[in-house]
């Protein structure tokens, strides 16, 4: 998924997969490489507009949000920059500030052996193709391959394509590598890693259950 913003269908996700890759790789480098991600991460979720792909924030701004001085600011910017993780869209002028764009291409081929710490999920996802934008008016819709129907008659399988007749792009990126197993009145169901689990129990959980209760009314669901 080499993103060149974290917007549109799915962009929840990106934008998630992106904060948690720059986390994780930040804890495993050095104090310096750390700080200087961490400061990074900071400005992204303070004050990134992930619309425009724009960060437009004045030096003061940011060394109250680092708690250091301007000189700080301006050393670290530099140094995003010349990583190619901040690109310079637009250079300050009188009474504007610098307007800076996310380096993602750059962030993302960075970054890439931190994503194995995350787990298989999260690899899959970033691996995977981008869907094709959205057909203009009157234009052809190029159809996304679509993953095979889950087969099988339990529960779990006839849960599992409810949930993909429901959203198909959710059900590639989120479920489709789930689990379930009916055992008395639950659906015990288990993800390829702990982020994933917790992502769907955040996120996607009241989904799961309406398809539970749809499909086998006097069933719970339980992760294990």
């Amino acid at each position: 998924m080499l993103m060149k913003k974290a917007v549109g269908r799915g962009g929840g996700t990106r934008k998630y997969d992106l904060l948690t890759i720059l986390g994780v790789h930040a804890l495993a480098q050095g104090k310096t490489l750390q700080r200087q991600t961490l400061r990074l991460l900071c400005l992204i979720t303070a004050r990134y507009n992930w619309q425009n792909d724009q960060l437009s924030v004045g030096q003061a701004e940011i060394a109250r949000l680092w708690s250091v001085d301007t000189r700080t600011v301006k050393r670290e910017m530099a140094a995003l920059r010349e990583r190619g993780w901040l690109v310079e869209k637009r250079p300050a002028a009188r009474g504007r500030v610098t307007v800076y764009g996310l380096g993602i291409a750059q962030i993302l081929h960075d970054t890439r052996a931190s994503w194995d710490m995350v787990g298989p999920d999260l690899v899959a996802r970033m691996d995977a193709p981008e869907a094709p934008p959205e057909p203009e008016a009157g234009g052809k819709v190029i159809p996304f391959p679509q993953l095979p129907m889950p087969e099988g008659e339990g529960a779990w399988p006839r849960i599992a394509r409810r949930l993909q007749q429901s959203d198909a792009g959710l059900y590639r990126l989120w479920f489709a590598m789930l689990e379930g197993i009916e055992s008395g009145h639950e659906v015990l169901i288990s993800a390829p890693s702990a982020f994933h689990a917790a992502y769907v129990q955040t996120h996607h959980l009241p989904l799961l259950e309406r398809a539970v209760r749809q499909e086998e009314p006097g069933l719970s669901l339980r992760f294990v």
